[in-house]
């Protein structure tokens, strides 16, 4: 039985996270972290008695094996590293994180033998889009990513969006250079290695992308829709056994299946 920390377990994400842990007969949720924890019900919050809480990351202290984080961008770069400095194998969904902060996570985690997923998206869904556009890009490469949220998601672009066009950007060959002209400033979005990234934040949505590609009178659109959290779970379930044994950090929920 693998034993679980859920960073964030108050969120909406947390709170799949919980229900998802407490249904796997194969792990055990041990502690949760969140502001303001040390106040709550745990009952309303699908926690056991048992179950250890912290406010702040400085209190944490656990036998936990994998660290689940479904935070903020602003808090998920220091609750990763804490994780490894003490042993414990991240997955993190949180977003956001620069590449340098990858980059140093990569090398602790490298240092210290202490592997785990970060996972711009765990919806398989999302995961097979962007293995669908890295494919098309070698044909189509003039492309273009929308990604459309709910209006409460803190960072833009999305971490699927942005590794989905750094992936198509690897993938193809050297695109047409667009001749528009911008009559109001944003109207092309912002660029993710050259390929134009736009964003959309609406009530109603979850989570949705669609990749334009466009060639000499055709065209081909990619297009994934997750409409409950709940699909993200199932990526969850896999990454937290893959990550409890790795040595090194793996960056993408394909990397495991």
């Amino acid at each position: 039985m693998i034993k679980v920390l859920v960073a964030g377990f108050m969120g909406s994400m947390g709170q799949k996270t919980v229900n998802m842990v407490n249904q796997n007969p194969d792990f055990q949720l041990v502690a949760g972290l969140n502001p303001g924890a040390s106040e709550i019900n745990k009952a309303e919050y699908n926690l056991a008695d048992d179950v250890a809480v912290f406010d702040q990351l400085s209190d944490v202290k656990t036998d936990a094996e994998v660290w689940i984080d479904f935070t903020i961008p602003s808090v998920a770069f220091e609750n990763v590293k804490f994780a490894i400095e003490n042993g414990i194998h991240p997955v993190v969904g949180t977003s956001g994180m620069a590449d340098d902060q990858v980059d140093e996570l990569t090398k602790l985690a490298a240092d210290k033998r202490v592997g785990g997923l970060i996972a711009p998206n765990f919806g398989l869904s999302a995961v097979l889009l962007m293995k669908f556009a890295t494919e098309a890009a070698k044909y189509f490469p003039d492309a273009e990513v929308i990604e459309m949220h709910h209006e409460d998601k803190l960072d833009a672009p999305s971490g699927t969006a942005i590794s989905t066009a750094k992936m198509i950007a690897a993938a193809r060959d050297e695109p047409t250079a667009p001749a528009s002209q911008e009559s109001v400033t944003g109207a092309r979005g912002g660029e993710v290695d050259g390929v134009p990234v736009h964003s959309v934040r609406l009530p109603g949505y979850v989570a949705h992308e669609q990749v334009l590609f466009g060639g000499p009178g055709e065209a081909l659109t990619i297009r994934q829709d997750s409409f409950d959290r709940e699909s993200f779970m199932s990526g969850v379930k896999l990454a937290v056994p893959a990550a409890a044994k790795a040595k090194t950090l793996i960056i993408g929920l394909e990397n495991i299946l």
